[in-house]
C-alpha cells in the first residue's frame, strides 16, 4: 500500500446526483459511535426504534417493517424473492430504468412477466393501467413511485385504488421517495414497499428499509418451495429483527443501524410534513433558477419529483464535460441520464439534508461558471 493514507486527502463533495446524497452532520456523528455486537440487547432496542420510525415513514402498521443489509437493490431483491414463485403472473408498470430492473428480477425467479410500457419522462397513465389490469388475472403488480432515472412521480395511490378490485399483491419501489414524499402503504393497499438509506434519508448506503403486509406474509408462508435466497428470507430476518427471543441470522453493521436510526429520527423530529414541504420548496426554487439560466426540465409540471430533477442538456453542450468540471472545479456531483436518456439529461438530486436553498444557490453559481 501507499505510505500516504488516502483518507487524509478525501475531497469534500456536495452530492447532488441521483444518490447517494450528502449525509447530515448528526448522522455522521451517529455513525462514529462505538460499535456494538450484532446480538447486543442495546442494539436490539435501537433496531426496535428504527422499525417504529420506519412504520411512520412508510405509513403502515405492518409488524414486519425492517431494513435488509444491502443497498436499495437488496430491498428490490427481498421484495420479489419472498413473494414471487415460478409461474406467477407479474405485471410490471414500466416508465423508466428501475422498473425494467423489476422485470429482470421477477423473470429470474421464474415468473411470467408482462412489462407494461409507458414513455420515459411521463407519469404512468392510470386509465391505460386499468385497461391492462382488466385484460389478465395477475398475481403481483409492481411499480416505482419515484422513478430516479427520469425524475417522474408516479401515481402510486391511484394505482393502489385500482388494485383493490383485484387480488394481486402490490409492490412499490420507494427507493427515492422515502423520507421526501408522503407514503401511505396501508391506505394504498401496498403489500411490499422497499427503499434505501442513501437518498431521502440522507444516510450512507448499506441498509434497505422494507415492509411486508399480512397478505404478503401469507403468500410467503404458502410457498410451495423455500425462498431461493437465504440471506434475504423474510421469515429468517423477522426472527432476528423481532420476537421475544432473537435468532441470529447475520452480522448486521451496528454503525449503519445507528446512522439509519439518526436519519429517521431527524425527519420525525423535524416533522414529516415540514420535511416534505422543505423538499418541495427547494425543488421549486431550483426549477425557477434553472429557468433563469435558460435550462429546461424533462418532465412536465405536475408530474415531477421534488428530489430528483431531470434537466435537458442544452443543444450542442458536452454533458460529460460539464459534469466533470462541476466535480473538479466546484466539488459538486450531479448525475447523467440512463438508457435512452443517456447524454440528453442531467439528473440533479435535492434529497434529504441537501433540500435547502443555500445548496441550490451553490449549484446555480457553479452552473453559471461551467455552462
Amino acid at each position: 500500500m501507499n505510505k500516504d493514507n488516502l483518507l487524509d486527502y478525501l475531497p469534500h463533495i456536495l452530492l447532488l446526483g441521483p444518490g447517494p446524497s450528502s449525509v447530515a452532520p448528526s448522522t455522521y456523528h451517529a455513525l462514529s459511535q462505538p460499535t456494538l455486537g450484532h446480538l447486543d440487547t442495546y442494539l436490539y432496542g435501537i433496531m426496535d426504534e428504527v422499525k417504529a420510525g420506519l412504520r411512520e415513514l412508510f405509513g403502515t402498521q405492518n409488524e414486519l417493517t425492517i431494513a435488509t443489509s444491502g443497498t436499495g437493490s437488496s430491498g428490490m431483491e427481498a421484495a420479489f424473492t419472498n413473494v414471487v414463485e415460478p409461474g406467477d403472473k407479474v405485471l410490471v408498470l414500466a416508465n423508466g430504468f428501475f422498473a425494467t430492473r423489476m422485470t429482470e428480477v421477477a423473470g429470474r425467479l421464474g415468473a411470467k412477466v408482462t412489462q407494461f410500457e409507458s414513455p420515459w419522462g411521463e407519469a404512468l397513465p392510470v386509465d391505460q393501467v386499468a385497461e391492462q389490469l382488466g385484460s389478465e388475472n395477475y398475481d403481483i403488480v409492481a411499480m416505482v413511485q419515484a422513478e430516479t432515472s427520469t425524475g417522474v412521480l408516479n401515481p402510486a395511490g391511484e394505482i393502489g385504488a385500482l388494485l383493490k378490485d383485484y387480488g394481486a399483491l402490490f409492490i412499490i419501489d420507494a427507493v427515492t421517495s422515502l423520507g421526501g414524499l408522503p407514503l401511505q402503504a396501508d391506505e394504498w393497499g401496498a403489500d411490499v414497499v422497499y427503499s434505501c438509506s442513501q437518498k431521502g434519508l440522507a444516510c450512507p448506503p448499506g441498509l434497505a428499509p422494507i415492509t411486508f403486509s399480512a397478505r404478503a406474509l401469507a403468500k410467503y408462508k404458502g410457498r410451495k418451495n423455500k425462498v431461493p435466497n437465504w440471506y434475504l428470507d423474510a421469515g429468517l430476518l423477522a426472527q432476528y429483527w423481532g420476537g421475544e427471543k432473537r435468532v441470529y441470522h447475520h452480522t448486521i453493521s451496528a454503525n449503519l443501524v445507528y446512522g439509519l436510526y439518526q436519519a429517521v429520527y431527524n425527519i420525525l423530529a423535524e416533522g414529516t410534513q415540514n420535511a416534505f414541504a422543505r423538499q418541495w420548496a427547494a425543488h421549486e426554487y431550483l426549477v425557477r433558477e434553472l429557468y433563469k439560466l435558460g435550462l429546461e426540465m424533462l418532465v412536465a409540471e405536475g408530474q415531477r419529483l421534488p428530489m430528483l430533477n431531470a434537466v435537458k442538456v442544452p443543444a450542442g453542450a458536452d454533458e460529460a464535460a460539464i459534469r466533470a468540471r462541476l466535480r473538479q472545479e466546484h466539488h459538486i456531483e450531479i448525475g447523467a441520464g440512463l438508457g435512452p436518456l443517456a447524454g440528453q439529461i442531467f439528473r440533479i438530486g435535492l434529497m434529504g439534508h441537501n433540500a435547502r436553498p443555500e445548496v441550490v444557490d451553490k449549484l446555480i453559481t457553479a452552473l453559471k461558471a461551467v455552462l
